[in-house]
C-alpha cells in the first residue's frame, strides 16, 4: 500500500524534475567576443531519470529512497544526428564507477533528456573496472565511432597500493545509435593511453588516431604531448608508431600534459582542434582548454596556435569534485556555422558555450602565438596598445 509520505515525495520529485528539464537557458549578455557561456549547466546528476535513481515500488521502497545514487554527469562526446543534438555523457555513480548514457535535445543549449536506459557496453574482460570520456565521430567509412578510456587496476603494483591503474583506449561503433558493436582495444607501444580521438576522414587510406602516449596513469613521463598514429584496420587497430604533433612546453598552460578533446572540425582554413592543457599550481593541477589549427593537406602540421587558454574555469565552475578543471570531449558545428562546445567543470556537471566558426577562426588566426617569455608577452601587448593609440574611435 502506498503511504502518504511516498505519494508526497513522488509528487515533489516529479515536479522538481519537470521544472529542471524544462528550464530555459539564456546566454550571457556580453561574452568575450569569442564565445558565450550559458546561465545553467545543460546536464547534472539531477537531470538523470527518476526511474534510474529510485525504486518506484512502494512495497520495496516505502520511504522512496534513492537506491542508485548519481554523483555527477560530465565529459560528453557530441554529434548532430538527424534533427537532434546528441550527447554521450559520462555518468558517475556514488560508487565511483562511470558508465555512458545518451541524452538528446532539439536545441543545442537546453532541453536535453536521457534515453530510457544507459548504454550497456560489452566487457572484453572482467578486469575492466571503469569506462569514461567518450569521443564521438562520424567517420567517412559510414560508421559512428566512440573512443573511450578503459581503466584496469595495475596488477604489478603491490597490494598496499590500490590506486595504481592502467588506461587503454576502447572502441565501439554503430550505424543507428541503437546497436553498438565493441571492437578490440587500440594497441600502441605506449604503456598508457588516454584521450584518444579518431580523425573523421581517411588519411592516405588509413584511420588516423590522435593519441597521448603516457608512461603512468597520471604522469605522462616520457610521453611528449598530443601524437598521431595510423592503422589500416580499425576492427583490430594496432598503431606501431606515434608522432608528436603538439608537444608539452615549459611554463605554458600545457606544461604538465595535454590531450585532444573532441575530433577536429574541418574548415576552409584548416582543421580546428580543441584540446585541454594541464599545469601544476600550489593548489594542484589546473585544467584549461585551448585551440590550435592544423593544415588541411598535412594534419601533422600546426599552422596556428594562440597563446594561453581559450577557456578556463570561471565562478561556480571552479567548485566540485575536482576543483579548477575544465574538460571538453564534444562539440558540434551546425550547417550555419554555429558551434556548440560542451564542456564539463570540476568533474561534476556539463555546460555549453556557443560561438561561430568565423569567430573561432578569427581568434585562432589573429591572436598572437606564445613567445614563451615575459618580454614577448609585453611586446605583444604593446603592439595592441600602440595600434589603438592610432585610432580615432571614442575611448571610455
Amino acid at each position: 500500500m502506498m503511504s502518504q509520505l511516498f505519494k508526497e515525495r513522488w509528487m515533489h520529485l516529479q515536479a522538481a524534475s519537470n521544472a529542471l528539464l524544462q528550464q530555459p537557458n539564456e546566454p550571457e549578455a556580453l561574452g568575450n567576443g569569442i564565445f558565450k557561456r550559458y546561465q545553467y549547466p545543460v546536464l547534472t546528476a539531477a537531470h538523470t531519470p527518476l526511474h534510474w535513481r529510485y525504486d518506484l515500488d512502494p512495497v520495496t521502497n516505502p520511504f522512496l529512497q534513492e537506491r542508485f545514487q548519481i554523483n555527477a554527469v560530465f565529459n560528453a562526446g557530441a554529434i548532430r544526428w538527424k534533427d537532434e543534438y546528441i550527447l554521450v555523457t559520462r555518468v558517475e555513480a556514488a560508487d565511483r564507477k562511470s558508465f555512458f548514457a545518451i541524452a538528446g535535445s532539439k536545441a543545442g543549449t537546453a532541453g536535453f533528456r536521457f534515453r530510457e536506459k544507459p548504454l550497456d557496453i560489452p566487457e572484453l574482460s572482467d578486469t575492466e573496472t571503469n569506462l569514461y570520456d567518450m569521443r564521438l565521430v562520424i567517420h567517412a567509412d559510414g560508421w559512428v565511432y566512440g573512443l573511450f578510456c578503459v581503466e584496469y587496476r595495475n596488477t604489478d603494483a603491490p597490494g598496499s597500493d590500490q590506486t595504481a591503474a592502467i588506461a587503454q583506449c576502447g572502441i565501439i561503433r554503430t550505424r543507428d545509435l541503437q546497436q553498438w558493436e565493441r571492437l578490440p582495444n587500440l594497441v600502441t607501444r605506449s604503456a598508457q593511453q588516454r584521450n584518444v580521438v579518431l580523425h573523421p576522414e581517411w588519411v592516405n587510406g588509413q584511420y588516423a588516431f590522435y593519441t597521448r602516449p603516457q608512461d603512468d596513469f597520471i604522469e605522462t613521463g616520457t610521453g611528449g604531448g598530443i601524437a598521431l598514429g595510423y592503422c589500416k584496420d580499425i576492427t583490430n587497430a594496432v598503431i606501431t608508431e606515434e608522432f608528436i604533433i603538439q608537444p608539452k612546453k615549459y611554463h605554458t598552460v600545457y606544461e604538465v600534459k595535454n590531450g585532444l578533446g573532441p575530433a577536429p572540425l574541418k574548415t576552409a582554413e584548416g582543421w580546428l582542434h580543441l584540446a585541454h592543457g594541464v599545469r601544476q599550481t600550489a593548489a594542484g593541477l589546473r585544467y584549461v582548454l585551448y585551440l590550435f589549427m592544423t593544415d588541411l593537406a598535412d594534419i601533422t602540421r600546426v599552422i596556428y596556435q594562440p597563446a594561453g587558454y581559450f577557456m578556463a574555469p570561471s565562478g561556480e565552475e571552479r567548485a566540485g569534485d575536482v576543483p579548477n578543471v575544465l574538460f571538453c570531449n564534444g562539440w558540434i558545428m551546425d550547417a550555419d556555422g554555429t558551434v556548440y562546445i560542451y564542456y564539463a567543470s570540476a568533474d561534476t556537471r556539463l555546460h555549453v558555450a556557443s560561438s561561430s566558426i568565423d569567430q573561432l577562426l578569427d581568434y585562432v588566426k589573429h591572436t598572437d602565438a606564445d613567445g614563451y617569455r615575459s618580454h614577448t608577452s609585453v611586446s605583444n601587448l604593446q603592439k595592441i596598445i600602440q595600434h589603438n593609440q592610432t585610432l580615432t574611435v571614442a575611448k571610455p
